[in-house]
Protein backbone atom coordinates (compact mmCIF):
# COMPACT_ATOMS: atom_id res chain seq x y z
CA UNK A 1 0.00 0.00 0.00
CA UNK A 2 1.57 3.52 -0.75
CA UNK A 3 2.24 6.03 1.99
CA UNK A 4 -0.28 8.66 0.70
CA UNK A 5 -3.36 5.40 0.74
CA UNK A 6 -1.81 4.41 4.13
CA UNK A 7 -2.64 7.94 5.82
CA UNK A 8 -5.86 8.25 3.61
CA UNK A 9 -6.75 5.03 5.67
CA UNK A 10 -5.69 5.79 8.60
CA UNK A 11 -6.34 9.37 9.04
CA UNK A 12 -8.47 9.37 12.59
CA UNK A 13 -6.05 7.83 13.94
CA UNK A 14 -3.25 9.58 12.70
CA UNK A 15 -5.28 12.79 13.51
CA UNK A 16 -5.93 11.62 17.21
CA UNK A 17 -2.43 10.82 17.99
CA UNK A 18 -0.59 13.58 16.31
CA UNK A 19 -3.18 16.03 18.70
CA UNK A 20 -2.28 14.75 21.60
CA UNK A 21 1.59 14.85 21.28
CA UNK A 22 1.84 18.64 19.15
CA UNK A 23 -0.44 20.18 21.79
CA UNK A 24 1.76 18.26 24.69
CA UNK A 25 3.58 21.18 25.58
CA UNK A 26 1.11 22.96 26.44
CA UNK A 27 1.00 21.75 29.96
CA UNK A 28 4.28 20.09 30.26
CA UNK A 29 6.40 23.66 29.83
CA UNK A 30 3.68 26.39 31.26
CA UNK A 31 2.54 23.04 33.66
CA UNK A 32 -0.24 25.44 35.66
CA UNK A 33 -3.56 24.49 35.85
CA UNK A 34 -5.00 26.84 33.62
CA UNK A 35 -2.34 25.48 30.96
CA UNK A 36 -3.08 22.00 31.66
CA UNK A 37 -7.08 22.53 31.26
CA UNK A 38 -6.41 24.08 28.38
CA UNK A 39 -4.50 21.52 26.71
CA UNK A 40 -7.70 19.20 27.64
CA UNK A 41 -10.14 21.96 25.62
CA UNK A 42 -7.93 22.13 22.90
CA UNK A 43 -7.84 18.18 22.18
CA UNK A 44 -11.86 17.82 23.13
CA UNK A 45 -12.21 21.04 20.90
CA UNK A 46 -10.03 19.51 17.70
CA UNK A 47 -11.89 15.81 18.14
CA UNK A 48 -15.66 17.82 18.42
CA UNK A 49 -14.47 19.54 15.10
CA UNK A 50 -12.96 17.00 13.16
CA UNK A 51 -15.00 14.18 14.69
CA UNK A 52 -11.88 12.18 14.84
CA UNK A 53 -13.56 10.01 17.51
CA UNK A 54 -17.01 9.67 17.95
CA UNK A 55 -18.86 13.30 19.63
CA UNK A 56 -19.77 10.68 22.74
CA UNK A 57 -16.55 9.27 22.95
CA UNK A 58 -14.73 12.52 23.04
CA UNK A 59 -17.30 14.28 25.58
CA UNK A 60 -15.60 11.12 28.01
CA UNK A 61 -12.07 12.29 27.46
CA UNK A 62 -12.96 15.73 29.88
CA UNK A 63 -13.35 12.31 32.93
CA UNK A 64 -10.04 11.03 31.95
CA UNK A 65 -7.81 14.13 31.96
CA UNK A 66 -9.09 16.47 34.53
CA UNK A 67 -8.50 14.00 37.39
CA UNK A 68 -4.93 13.24 35.80
CA UNK A 69 -3.99 16.75 35.89
CA UNK A 70 -5.31 17.07 38.96
CA UNK A 71 -7.60 19.90 38.03
CA UNK A 72 -10.92 18.11 39.31
CA UNK A 73 -11.40 15.12 41.78
CA UNK A 74 -12.91 12.19 39.54
CA UNK A 75 -16.40 12.20 41.79
CA UNK A 76 -16.32 15.78 40.97
CA UNK A 77 -16.20 15.70 37.30
CA UNK A 78 -18.41 12.34 37.25
CA UNK A 79 -21.44 14.35 38.99
CA UNK A 80 -20.79 16.48 35.84
CA UNK A 81 -22.28 13.84 33.51
CA UNK A 82 -25.53 13.34 35.11
CA UNK A 83 -27.63 16.93 35.90
CA UNK A 84 -31.11 18.57 35.99
CA UNK A 85 -31.03 18.48 31.93
CA UNK A 86 -30.89 15.00 31.59
CA UNK A 87 -34.05 14.47 33.88
CA UNK A 88 -35.60 16.56 31.98
CA UNK A 89 -34.72 15.25 28.84
CA UNK A 90 -35.92 11.93 29.80
CA UNK A 91 -39.18 13.22 30.61
CA UNK A 92 -39.46 14.65 27.02
CA UNK A 93 -38.35 11.77 25.27
CA UNK A 94 -41.30 9.58 27.45
CA UNK A 95 -43.55 12.06 25.88
CA UNK A 96 -42.17 12.06 21.95
CA UNK A 97 -42.09 8.09 22.72
CA UNK A 98 -45.84 8.18 22.93
CA UNK A 99 -46.61 10.81 20.34
CA UNK A 100 -44.45 8.75 17.92
CA UNK A 101 -45.83 5.29 18.73
CA UNK A 102 -49.43 6.09 18.25
CA UNK A 103 -48.58 8.14 14.96
CA UNK A 104 -50.09 11.71 16.65
CA UNK A 105 -47.70 13.80 15.39
CA UNK A 106 -48.95 12.67 11.75
CA UNK A 107 -52.25 13.24 12.53
CA UNK A 108 -50.99 17.18 13.68
CA UNK A 109 -49.09 17.40 10.40
CA UNK A 110 -52.35 16.46 8.23
CA UNK A 111 -55.10 18.19 9.45
CA UNK A 112 -52.49 21.61 9.70
CA UNK A 113 -51.74 20.92 5.79
CA UNK A 114 -55.68 20.56 5.41
CA UNK A 115 -56.45 23.54 6.76
CA UNK A 116 -54.22 26.06 4.86
CA UNK A 117 -55.20 24.70 1.17
CA UNK A 118 -53.56 23.66 -1.58
CA UNK A 119 -51.83 26.51 -3.52
CA UNK A 120 -48.54 25.91 -3.66
CA UNK A 121 -47.16 28.56 -1.88
CA UNK A 122 -49.45 28.11 0.77
CA UNK A 123 -48.89 24.11 0.86
CA UNK A 124 -45.41 24.73 1.51
CA UNK A 125 -46.50 27.02 4.57
CA UNK A 126 -48.78 24.66 6.02
CA UNK A 127 -46.04 22.28 5.80
CA UNK A 128 -43.55 24.69 7.33
CA UNK A 129 -46.03 25.62 10.07
CA UNK A 130 -46.62 22.02 11.04
CA UNK A 131 -42.97 20.82 10.72
CA UNK A 132 -42.38 23.59 12.97
CA UNK A 133 -45.38 22.97 15.33
CA UNK A 134 -43.87 19.60 15.33
CA UNK A 135 -40.64 20.36 16.12
CA UNK A 136 -40.96 22.46 19.34
CA UNK A 137 -41.36 18.93 21.18
CA UNK A 138 -40.07 16.40 18.82
CA UNK A 139 -36.56 16.27 18.28
CA UNK A 140 -35.48 18.08 14.97
CA UNK A 141 -34.62 14.85 13.56
CA UNK A 142 -37.46 13.01 14.23
CA UNK A 143 -39.68 15.85 12.50
CA UNK A 144 -37.81 15.84 9.20
CA UNK A 145 -37.83 11.96 9.35
CA UNK A 146 -41.79 11.85 9.75
CA UNK A 147 -42.45 14.75 7.67
CA UNK A 148 -40.69 14.33 4.64
CA UNK A 149 -42.40 10.76 3.35
CA UNK A 150 -45.50 12.86 3.17
CA UNK A 151 -44.11 15.52 1.51
CA UNK A 152 -42.38 13.37 -1.33
CA UNK A 153 -46.05 11.52 -1.79
CA UNK A 154 -47.56 14.95 -2.61
CA UNK A 155 -44.95 15.81 -4.77
CA UNK A 156 -44.77 13.03 -6.73
CA UNK A 157 -49.12 13.20 -6.56
CA UNK A 158 -48.28 16.54 -8.44
CA UNK A 159 -46.10 15.58 -10.93
CA UNK A 160 -48.63 13.09 -11.92
CA UNK A 161 -51.61 15.09 -12.25
CA UNK A 162 -49.20 17.17 -14.50
CA UNK A 163 -48.53 14.31 -16.57
CA UNK A 164 -52.52 13.14 -17.00
CA UNK A 165 -52.88 16.98 -17.59
CA UNK A 166 -50.77 16.68 -20.68
CA UNK A 167 -52.63 13.88 -21.44
CA UNK A 168 -55.70 14.78 -21.76
CA UNK A 169 -54.55 17.80 -23.73
CA UNK A 170 -53.14 15.62 -26.09
CA UNK A 171 -56.89 13.88 -26.76
CA UNK A 172 -57.32 17.36 -28.38
CA UNK A 173 -54.56 17.92 -30.42
CA UNK A 174 -56.40 18.59 -33.55
CA UNK A 175 -58.86 21.02 -32.41
CA UNK A 176 -58.64 23.49 -29.27
CA UNK A 177 -57.37 22.26 -25.88
CA UNK A 178 -59.39 21.76 -22.56
CA UNK A 179 -58.34 25.24 -20.80
CA UNK A 180 -60.09 24.44 -17.75
CA UNK A 181 -57.23 21.82 -17.25
CA UNK A 182 -54.17 23.68 -18.15
CA UNK A 183 -51.51 24.27 -15.77
CA UNK A 184 -48.83 27.26 -16.48
CA UNK A 185 -45.22 25.76 -17.01
CA UNK A 186 -43.24 28.81 -16.76
CA UNK A 187 -41.04 29.78 -14.10
CA UNK A 188 -40.45 33.81 -13.96
CA UNK A 189 -42.14 33.82 -17.33
CA UNK A 190 -39.60 31.64 -19.12
CA UNK A 191 -41.24 28.26 -20.79
CA UNK A 192 -39.09 24.74 -19.89
CA UNK A 193 -39.29 21.89 -22.43
CA UNK A 194 -37.64 19.55 -19.84
CA UNK A 195 -39.96 16.31 -18.81
CA UNK A 196 -40.09 13.50 -16.80
CA UNK A 197 -40.12 10.10 -16.74
CA UNK A 198 -42.96 7.42 -16.37
CA UNK A 199 -45.23 9.20 -13.58
CA UNK A 200 -48.04 7.37 -11.59
CA UNK A 201 -51.12 7.81 -13.00
CA UNK A 202 -54.00 9.59 -11.22
CA UNK A 203 -56.91 7.47 -9.82
CA UNK A 204 -59.87 8.30 -12.41
CA UNK A 205 -57.50 9.78 -14.95
CA UNK A 206 -56.36 6.77 -16.42
CA UNK A 207 -56.54 6.78 -20.57
CA UNK A 208 -55.00 5.55 -23.63
CA UNK A 209 -53.63 9.25 -24.54
CA UNK A 210 -51.71 8.78 -20.66
CA UNK A 211 -50.03 5.73 -22.30
CA UNK A 212 -49.27 7.38 -25.74
CA UNK A 213 -47.79 10.69 -23.06
CA UNK A 214 -45.56 8.20 -21.25
CA UNK A 215 -44.53 6.31 -24.02
CA UNK A 216 -43.48 10.42 -25.49
CA UNK A 217 -42.21 11.49 -22.03
CA UNK A 218 -39.76 8.19 -21.90
CA UNK A 219 -38.27 9.25 -24.82
CA UNK A 220 -37.59 12.57 -24.39
CA UNK A 221 -35.72 11.28 -20.91
CA UNK A 222 -33.81 9.10 -22.78
CA UNK A 223 -32.46 12.04 -24.71
CA UNK A 224 -32.81 14.62 -21.86
CA UNK A 225 -31.55 12.66 -18.85
CA UNK A 226 -33.85 14.55 -16.29
CA UNK A 227 -36.42 13.07 -13.99
CA UNK A 228 -38.93 16.19 -13.95
CA UNK A 229 -42.03 16.60 -16.63
CA UNK A 230 -40.93 20.39 -16.54
CA UNK A 231 -38.28 22.43 -14.67
CA UNK A 232 -41.32 23.58 -12.81
CA UNK A 233 -41.88 20.40 -11.21
CA UNK A 234 -38.10 19.94 -10.28
CA UNK A 235 -38.29 23.57 -8.56
CA UNK A 236 -41.38 22.48 -6.56
CA UNK A 237 -39.52 19.60 -5.12
CA UNK A 238 -36.85 21.26 -4.25
CA UNK A 239 -38.81 24.09 -2.26
CA UNK A 240 -40.94 21.79 -0.66
CA UNK A 241 -37.59 19.69 0.76
CA UNK A 242 -35.91 22.93 1.59
CA UNK A 243 -39.07 24.38 3.78
CA UNK A 244 -38.71 20.74 5.49
CA UNK A 245 -35.36 20.81 6.97
CA UNK A 246 -35.11 24.78 7.78
CA UNK A 247 -38.43 24.85 9.56
CA UNK A 248 -37.82 21.72 11.50
CA UNK A 249 -34.99 23.86 12.89
CA UNK A 250 -36.60 26.55 12.88
CA UNK A 251 -39.49 25.16 15.36
CA UNK A 252 -36.76 23.81 17.97
CA UNK A 253 -36.08 27.45 18.62
CA UNK A 254 -39.05 28.33 20.63
CA UNK A 255 -39.10 26.05 23.07
CA UNK A 256 -36.16 24.97 25.81
CA UNK A 257 -36.61 21.25 25.23
CA UNK A 258 -36.99 21.76 21.46
CA UNK A 259 -33.71 21.22 20.20
CA UNK A 260 -30.29 19.89 22.46
CA UNK A 261 -28.79 23.34 22.00
CA UNK A 262 -31.23 25.07 24.35
CA UNK A 263 -31.29 22.09 26.75
CA UNK A 264 -26.86 22.74 27.03
CA UNK A 265 -27.42 26.73 27.55
CA UNK A 266 -30.02 26.62 29.91
CA UNK A 267 -28.47 24.19 32.59
CA UNK A 268 -24.88 25.72 31.64
CA UNK A 269 -26.71 29.18 32.47
CA UNK A 270 -28.46 27.95 35.45
CA UNK A 271 -25.21 26.17 36.90
CA UNK A 272 -22.60 29.48 36.36
CA UNK A 273 -25.47 31.89 37.75
CA UNK A 274 -27.64 29.97 40.35
CA UNK A 275 -29.06 33.50 41.64
CA UNK A 276 -30.49 34.54 38.50
CA UNK A 277 -33.70 32.21 38.12
CA UNK A 278 -34.92 34.42 35.09
CA UNK A 279 -34.58 31.81 32.69
CA UNK A 280 -37.59 29.04 32.14
CA UNK A 281 -39.67 27.75 29.58
CA UNK A 282 -42.26 30.31 29.73
CA UNK A 283 -39.54 33.49 29.65
CA UNK A 284 -37.81 31.27 26.73
CA UNK A 285 -40.90 30.63 24.62
CA UNK A 286 -41.95 35.02 25.23
CA UNK A 287 -38.46 35.80 23.56
CA UNK A 288 -37.64 33.15 21.19
CA UNK A 289 -41.37 32.81 19.40
CA UNK A 290 -41.48 36.30 17.89
CA UNK A 291 -37.48 35.31 16.65
CA UNK A 292 -39.30 32.19 15.20
CA UNK A 293 -42.34 32.96 13.59
CA UNK A 294 -40.73 36.30 11.95
CA UNK A 295 -37.72 34.04 10.85
CA UNK A 296 -40.17 31.15 9.12
CA UNK A 297 -42.16 34.03 7.76
CA UNK A 298 -39.08 34.94 6.28
CA UNK A 299 -37.31 32.32 5.21
CA UNK A 300 -40.75 30.82 3.31
CA UNK A 301 -40.86 34.17 1.30
CA UNK A 302 -37.40 33.80 0.33
CA UNK A 303 -37.69 30.15 -1.07
CA UNK A 304 -40.67 30.85 -2.90
CA UNK A 305 -39.48 33.87 -4.63
CA UNK A 306 -36.17 31.67 -4.99
CA UNK A 307 -37.53 28.54 -6.43
CA UNK A 308 -40.84 29.88 -7.72
CA UNK A 309 -40.93 33.42 -7.82
CA UNK A 310 -43.85 35.02 -5.16
CA UNK A 311 -46.91 36.12 -6.88
CA UNK A 312 -48.94 38.02 -4.67
CA UNK A 313 -51.69 38.33 -6.95
CA UNK A 314 -52.18 34.24 -7.61
CA UNK A 315 -51.64 34.12 -3.79
CA UNK A 316 -54.70 36.42 -3.02
CA UNK A 317 -56.71 35.47 -5.46
CA UNK A 318 -60.46 34.77 -4.22
CA UNK A 319 -62.59 32.08 -5.29
CA UNK A 320 -60.19 30.95 -8.00
CA UNK A 321 -61.00 27.41 -8.98
CA UNK A 322 -58.52 24.49 -7.67
CA UNK A 323 -56.18 23.35 -10.52
CA UNK A 324 -55.60 19.27 -11.22
CA UNK A 325 -52.47 19.61 -9.26
CA UNK A 326 -54.10 21.28 -6.60
CA UNK A 327 -57.07 18.45 -6.34
CA UNK A 328 -54.57 15.92 -6.88
CA UNK A 329 -52.35 17.00 -3.79
CA UNK A 330 -55.79 17.69 -1.54
CA UNK A 331 -56.34 14.16 -2.76
CA UNK A 332 -53.59 12.61 -0.94
CA UNK A 333 -53.55 14.43 1.93
CA UNK A 334 -56.56 13.64 2.40
CA UNK A 335 -56.15 9.63 1.80
CA UNK A 336 -53.53 10.22 4.27
CA UNK A 337 -55.21 11.49 6.52
CA UNK A 338 -58.21 8.83 6.29
CA UNK A 339 -55.71 5.62 6.44
CA UNK A 340 -55.52 7.02 10.62
CA UNK A 341 -59.22 6.14 10.62
CA UNK A 342 -60.65 7.91 13.59
CA UNK A 343 -58.64 9.09 16.46
CA UNK A 344 -57.78 6.84 19.35
CA UNK A 345 -58.16 6.63 22.95
CA UNK A 346 -54.09 6.10 23.39
CA UNK A 347 -53.60 9.11 20.87
CA UNK A 348 -56.21 11.40 22.93
CA UNK A 349 -54.50 10.31 26.20
CA UNK A 350 -51.27 11.21 24.86
CA UNK A 351 -52.55 14.73 23.65
CA UNK A 352 -54.27 15.53 27.48
CA UNK A 353 -50.94 14.70 28.84
CA UNK A 354 -49.04 17.07 26.25
CA UNK A 355 -51.18 19.76 27.17
CA UNK A 356 -50.57 19.30 30.91
CA UNK A 357 -47.28 19.23 30.24
CA UNK A 358 -47.07 22.32 28.12
CA UNK A 359 -49.55 24.58 30.65
CA UNK A 360 -47.38 23.33 33.90
CA UNK A 361 -44.40 24.34 31.94
CA UNK A 362 -45.79 27.81 31.39
CA UNK A 363 -47.30 28.23 34.69
CA UNK A 364 -44.72 27.44 36.65
CA UNK A 365 -43.20 30.67 36.77
CA UNK A 366 -44.70 32.65 34.14
CA UNK A 367 -43.03 36.23 35.76
CA UNK A 368 -45.81 38.51 35.17
CA UNK A 369 -47.69 36.86 37.75
CA UNK A 370 -47.10 34.06 40.62
CA UNK A 371 -46.72 30.62 39.33
CA UNK A 372 -47.36 27.07 41.05
CA UNK A 373 -44.11 27.16 42.29
CA UNK A 374 -45.17 29.50 44.74
CA UNK A 375 -47.08 26.66 46.34
CA UNK A 376 -43.24 25.53 47.18
CA UNK A 377 -42.37 28.56 48.29
CA UNK A 378 -40.34 27.31 51.57
CA UNK A 379 -38.37 25.31 48.80
CA UNK A 380 -37.40 28.14 46.45
CA UNK A 381 -35.77 26.81 43.38
CA UNK A 382 -36.16 22.85 44.14
CA UNK A 383 -38.93 22.43 41.81
CA UNK A 384 -38.07 22.74 37.98
CA UNK A 385 -39.17 22.10 34.45
CA UNK A 386 -37.66 18.90 34.90
CA UNK A 387 -40.15 18.10 37.64
CA UNK A 388 -42.83 18.89 35.25
CA UNK A 389 -41.34 16.75 32.64
CA UNK A 390 -40.89 13.46 35.48
CA UNK A 391 -44.15 13.57 36.60
CA UNK A 392 -45.95 13.34 32.94
CA UNK A 393 -43.14 11.42 31.79
CA UNK A 394 -43.98 8.80 34.38
CA UNK A 395 -47.55 8.66 34.06
CA UNK A 396 -46.71 6.83 30.15
CA UNK A 397 -45.88 4.18 31.90
CA UNK A 398 -48.49 3.58 34.02
CA UNK A 399 -51.75 4.85 32.38
CA UNK A 400 -53.20 1.94 30.40
CA UNK A 401 -53.21 1.96 26.90
CA UNK A 402 -54.47 -1.76 25.94
CA UNK A 403 -55.20 -5.15 27.61
CA UNK A 404 -53.29 -8.60 26.65
CA UNK A 405 -55.03 -11.55 26.38
CA UNK A 406 -53.68 -14.91 26.14
CA UNK A 407 -55.57 -17.82 25.08
CA UNK A 408 -56.43 -20.39 27.86
CA UNK A 409 -56.40 -24.33 27.14
CA UNK A 410 -60.26 -23.96 26.91
CA UNK A 411 -59.94 -21.59 23.83
CA UNK A 412 -61.02 -18.55 25.89
CA UNK A 413 -59.69 -15.47 25.72
CA UNK A 414 -58.97 -13.99 28.99
CA UNK A 415 -56.88 -10.55 29.69
CA UNK A 416 -54.05 -10.91 32.00
CA UNK A 417 -52.16 -7.59 31.65
CA UNK A 418 -52.09 -4.21 30.36
CA UNK A 419 -49.99 -2.96 28.62
CA UNK A 420 -49.09 0.84 29.08
CA UNK A 421 -48.75 3.74 26.92
CA UNK A 422 -45.06 3.67 26.32
CA UNK A 423 -43.01 0.51 27.53
CA UNK A 424 -39.05 0.61 28.68
CA UNK A 425 -37.91 -0.77 25.76
CA UNK A 426 -39.50 1.81 23.27
CA UNK A 427 -38.50 4.50 25.00
CA UNK A 428 -34.94 3.25 25.66
CA UNK A 429 -34.66 3.36 21.28
CA UNK A 430 -35.84 6.85 21.44
CA UNK A 431 -33.68 8.24 24.07
CA UNK A 432 -30.43 9.67 22.66
CA UNK A 433 -27.75 8.96 25.01
CA UNK A 434 -25.07 9.81 22.72
CA UNK A 435 -26.71 13.37 23.11
CA UNK A 436 -27.08 12.56 27.27
CA UNK A 437 -23.22 11.90 27.38
CA UNK A 438 -22.00 14.76 24.95
CA UNK A 439 -23.84 17.19 27.45
CA UNK A 440 -22.49 15.68 30.46
CA UNK A 441 -18.63 15.89 29.09
CA UNK A 442 -19.74 19.59 28.33
CA UNK A 443 -20.58 20.46 32.11
CA UNK A 444 -17.47 18.49 32.85
CA UNK A 445 -15.34 20.59 30.81
CA UNK A 446 -17.04 23.83 31.79
CA UNK A 447 -16.57 22.84 35.60
CA UNK A 448 -12.62 22.67 34.61
CA UNK A 449 -12.44 25.56 33.21
CA UNK A 450 -13.87 27.45 35.83
CA UNK A 451 -11.76 25.40 38.72
CA UNK A 452 -8.52 25.71 36.97
CA UNK A 453 -9.29 29.50 36.69
CA UNK A 454 -8.77 29.04 33.04
CA UNK A 455 -11.94 31.47 32.36
CA UNK A 456 -11.01 33.48 34.14
CA UNK A 457 -7.59 34.08 32.28
CA UNK A 458 -9.73 34.11 28.94
CA UNK A 459 -12.08 36.48 29.83
CA UNK A 460 -9.42 38.85 31.44
CA UNK A 461 -7.88 38.13 27.64
CA UNK A 462 -10.89 38.95 26.21
CA UNK A 463 -11.76 42.48 27.84
CA UNK A 464 -10.26 45.08 25.64
CA UNK A 465 -13.44 43.84 23.38
CA UNK A 466 -15.22 45.68 25.49
CA UNK A 467 -14.30 48.80 23.87
CA UNK A 468 -16.60 47.80 21.00
CA UNK A 469 -19.78 48.79 20.53
CA UNK A 470 -22.41 46.54 21.48
CA UNK A 471 -24.05 45.36 18.26
CA UNK A 472 -20.54 44.58 17.09
CA UNK A 473 -20.14 42.50 20.01
CA UNK A 474 -23.03 40.88 19.62
CA UNK A 475 -23.26 40.51 15.63
CA UNK A 476 -19.49 38.99 15.90
CA UNK A 477 -20.20 36.60 18.08
CA UNK A 478 -23.00 35.40 16.14
CA UNK A 479 -22.04 34.95 12.73
CA UNK A 480 -18.99 33.16 14.45
CA UNK A 481 -21.27 31.06 16.21
CA UNK A 482 -23.10 30.83 12.65
CA UNK A 483 -19.95 29.61 10.46
CA UNK A 484 -18.48 27.20 13.16
CA UNK A 485 -21.84 25.02 13.59
CA UNK A 486 -21.93 24.46 9.89
CA UNK A 487 -18.56 22.46 9.71
CA UNK A 488 -19.32 20.95 13.33
CA UNK A 489 -22.44 19.61 15.48
CA UNK A 490 -24.49 22.12 17.20
CA UNK A 491 -24.18 20.46 20.61
CA UNK A 492 -20.63 20.40 20.18
CA UNK A 493 -20.50 24.20 18.89
CA UNK A 494 -22.31 25.77 21.71
CA UNK A 495 -20.73 23.29 24.62
CA UNK A 496 -17.21 24.12 23.23
CA UNK A 497 -17.97 28.34 23.35
CA UNK A 498 -20.03 28.44 26.33
CA UNK A 499 -17.41 28.50 28.72
CA UNK A 500 -15.53 30.99 26.84
CA UNK A 501 -18.28 33.65 25.99
CA UNK A 502 -19.38 33.48 29.72
CA UNK A 503 -16.44 34.85 31.01
CA UNK A 504 -16.17 37.36 28.37
CA UNK A 505 -19.59 38.87 28.93
CA UNK A 506 -17.95 39.35 32.79
CA UNK A 507 -14.82 40.52 31.50
CA UNK A 508 -16.58 43.71 29.65
CA UNK A 509 -19.23 43.87 32.34
CA UNK A 510 -22.20 42.86 30.02
CA UNK A 511 -24.98 40.94 31.36
CA UNK A 512 -24.65 37.26 30.03
CA UNK A 513 -27.56 36.78 28.32
CA UNK A 514 -26.73 39.71 26.07
CA UNK A 515 -24.18 37.84 24.76
CA UNK A 516 -25.12 34.09 25.38
CA UNK A 517 -28.83 34.25 23.84
CA UNK A 518 -27.90 35.44 20.40
CA UNK A 519 -24.88 32.80 20.13
CA UNK A 520 -27.41 29.93 21.57
CA UNK A 521 -30.15 30.58 19.17
CA UNK A 522 -27.60 30.98 16.17
CA UNK A 523 -25.95 28.17 17.18
CA UNK A 524 -28.96 26.25 15.70
CA UNK A 525 -28.63 27.98 12.26
CA UNK A 526 -26.66 25.11 10.20
CA UNK A 527 -28.71 25.88 7.13
CA UNK A 528 -25.95 25.34 4.20
CA UNK A 529 -24.93 21.79 4.00
CA UNK A 530 -26.24 18.37 3.98
CA UNK A 531 -24.19 17.55 6.53
CA UNK A 532 -24.47 20.51 8.96
CA UNK A 533 -27.51 18.57 10.83
CA UNK A 534 -29.50 15.98 10.49
CA UNK A 535 -32.70 16.97 8.80
CA UNK A 536 -30.31 18.68 6.11
CA UNK A 537 -28.95 15.26 5.24
CA UNK A 538 -32.80 13.09 5.27
CA UNK A 539 -34.05 15.99 2.87
CA UNK A 540 -30.72 15.74 0.81
CA UNK A 541 -31.29 12.14 0.69
CA UNK A 542 -34.61 12.09 -1.28
CA UNK A 543 -32.39 13.41 -4.26
CA UNK A 544 -34.15 16.35 -5.31
CA UNK A 545 -31.17 18.85 -4.36
CA UNK A 546 -27.48 19.57 -5.36
CA UNK A 547 -25.11 20.77 -2.80
CA UNK A 548 -25.45 24.20 -4.39
CA UNK A 549 -29.50 24.78 -3.79
CA UNK A 550 -29.17 24.05 -0.15
CA UNK A 551 -26.04 26.23 -0.29
CA UNK A 552 -27.46 29.07 -1.94
CA UNK A 553 -31.08 28.73 -0.26
CA UNK A 554 -29.06 28.27 3.45
CA UNK A 555 -27.17 31.55 3.08
CA UNK A 556 -30.56 33.53 2.53
CA UNK A 557 -31.62 31.85 5.67
CA UNK A 558 -28.47 32.35 7.63
CA UNK A 559 -28.35 36.31 6.46
CA UNK A 560 -32.36 36.02 7.39
CA UNK A 561 -32.00 34.13 11.10
CA UNK A 562 -28.97 36.45 12.33
CA UNK A 563 -30.63 39.23 11.18
CA UNK A 564 -33.97 38.41 12.93
CA UNK A 565 -32.05 37.75 16.18
CA UNK A 566 -30.03 41.06 16.09
CA UNK A 567 -33.51 42.44 15.51
CA UNK A 568 -34.98 41.23 18.68
CA UNK A 569 -31.54 41.20 20.85
CA UNK A 570 -32.01 45.45 20.18
CA UNK A 571 -36.74 45.54 20.70
CA UNK A 572 -38.40 43.22 22.91
CA UNK A 573 -35.72 40.99 24.57
CA UNK A 574 -33.94 43.62 26.95
CA UNK A 575 -36.80 44.73 28.56
CA UNK A 576 -37.57 41.04 29.74
CA UNK A 577 -34.44 40.62 31.21
CA UNK A 578 -33.11 44.07 31.81
CA UNK A 579 -30.13 43.62 29.69
CA UNK A 580 -28.65 46.99 30.01
CA UNK A 581 -27.67 46.80 33.16
CA UNK A 582 -24.66 44.36 34.84
CA UNK A 583 -26.90 42.49 36.98
CA UNK A 584 -26.07 41.76 40.74
CA UNK A 585 -25.96 37.73 40.10
CA UNK A 586 -22.98 38.13 37.27
CA UNK A 587 -19.45 37.89 38.74
CA UNK A 588 -17.29 40.74 38.42
CA UNK A 589 -13.71 39.49 36.86
CA UNK A 590 -10.63 41.07 38.07
CA UNK A 591 -7.79 41.93 36.18
CA UNK A 592 -5.69 38.58 36.30
CA UNK A 593 -3.21 37.13 34.08
CA UNK A 594 -2.27 33.36 33.48
CA UNK A 595 0.89 32.39 35.97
Amino acid sequence: MKLPSYILVYRRFFLVVFTLLILLPLPIILHTKEAECAYTLFVVAVFWLTEALPLSVTALLPALMLPMFGVMPSKTVASAYFKDFHLLLIGVICLATSIEKWNLHKRIALRMVMMVGMNPAWLTLGFMSSTAFLSMWLSNTSTAAMVMPIVEAVAQQIISAEAEVEATQMTYFSGSTNHGLEIDESINGHETNERKGKAKPVPGYSTDAGKFSNKMDLEKNSSTGTKYRTKKDHMLCKLMCLCIAYSSTIGGLTTITGTSTNLIFTEHFNTRYPDCRCLNFGSWFMFSFPVAILILFLSWIWLQWLFLGFNFKEMFKCGKTQTVKQKACAEVIKQEYQKLGPIRYQEIVTLVLFIVMALLWFSRDPGFVSGWSVLFSKYPGFATDSTVALLVGLLFFVIPAKKLTKTTPTGEMVAFDYSPLITWKEFQSFMPWDIAILVGGGFALADGCEESGLSKWIGNKLSPLGSLPVWLIILIASLMVTSLTEVASNPATITLLLPILSPLAEAIHMNPLYILIPTTLCTSFSFLLPVANPPNAIVFSYGHLKVIDMVKAGLGVNIVGVAVVMLGMFTWIPPMFDLYTYPSWAPTISNETMP
